[in-house]
């Protein structure tokens, strides 16, 4: 994976001013563009859409300050207008070409990015695979924007917003595995860009056969594998941090890839404040 993803990158480089196929990039090296595109953000931080516009930027901004004209410049980096141009060049330095062409600046550059596989082995991951039956996410769903870090202030509200018996009804629906009350993440942007919506169903798993109440939303999830990945510590720094290790550590080392679906994260254990807990973190996977 590591290889791919620095051709990934060379192939960017050579092809600034093009379009990108980044299908066809997973496709010749044998995996997909939905894990290709995710273990991407996860390591380079950034979406690959994002990093190749941060690169065109940086590369059209000696264009702009060698005084060749706007359009034509806009247009080699594959834009159809000097606004598109000026909008991303804006989003990217933080000012316009006239003003850097007029100042020397300011620039941000955007290096090419190269991908190293550290090996450190000091944090060992308690996982397992597991092939779960065809089942029914159930509860209540809302989108919110999605943030890497901390908590988010949007799903707390979602689950605030439910009376406690709401709670308890959906706990005596939950009739597979992962059991208990979930925290489910669907329809995430393939980049896993922050910021980007994706929606969350606070509730449980049942039989693909269960019958369900009118008013929860239902996620329907074929039969598959799964990577389970058990955190005990500071809720939630602890499950991020797992999450995080997954693309650094665990999927680069190991025979599997994400496929398309939600993720799980089911709560085993916490405690009364919610200051710290034991979670399991489902991934869908197939053999890479």
């Amino acid at each position: 994976m590591i290889a791919t993803l620095n051709g990934l990158v060379e192939l960017i480089e050579h092809q600034l001013a093009d379009e990108i196929d980044v299908s066809a990039v997973s496709s010749r090296a044998g995996t997909t563009e939905y894990h290709l595109r995710r273990m991407f953000s996860s390591l380079a931080g950034m979406p690959v859409s994002e990093y190749i516009r941060r690169r065109r930027m940086t590369v059209a901004a000696a264009e702009v300050l060698g005084g060749g004209e706007l359009l034509a410049i806009a247009v080699r980096y594959g834009y159809g207008s000097t606004e598109a141009f000026g909008r991303a060049f804006v989003a990217v330095h933080g000012a316009s070409p006239a003003d850097v062409r007029r100042h020397g600046g300011p620039l941000r550059t955007q290096p090419q990015i190269r991908f190293r596989l550290t090996v450190e082995g000091n944090t060992p991951m308690d996982t397992r695979i597991t092939e779960q039956p065809a089942l029914r996410l159930v509860g209540h769903a809302a989108r919110v924007p999605l943030i890497h870090e901390g908590v988010n202030p949007h799903i707390q509200a979602h689950i605030a917003s439910l009376p406690a018996t709401e709670h308890d009804r959906l706990k005596e629906l939950s009739s597979a595995e992962p059991g208990g009350m979930l925290q489910v993440s669907a329809d995430v942007d393939p980049d896993y860009a922050e910021g980007s919506e994706l929606t969350y169903l606070h509730g449980v798993s049942v039989t693909a056969d269960a019958m369900v109440p009118d008013d929860l939303t239902v996620i329907e999830v074929p039969t598959g594998l799964w990577a389970v990945f058990r955190t005990t510590g500071p809720y939630p720094d602890a499950l991020q941090s797992t999450w995080a290790a997954t693309a650094t550590d665990w999927f680069p080392s190991n025979p599997w890839r994400l496929r398309p679906g939600p993720s799980i994260v089911a709560v085993v254990e916490r405690a009364a404040d919610f200051s710290t807990a034991t979670t399991e973190l489902w991934l869908p996977v197939e053999r890479a």
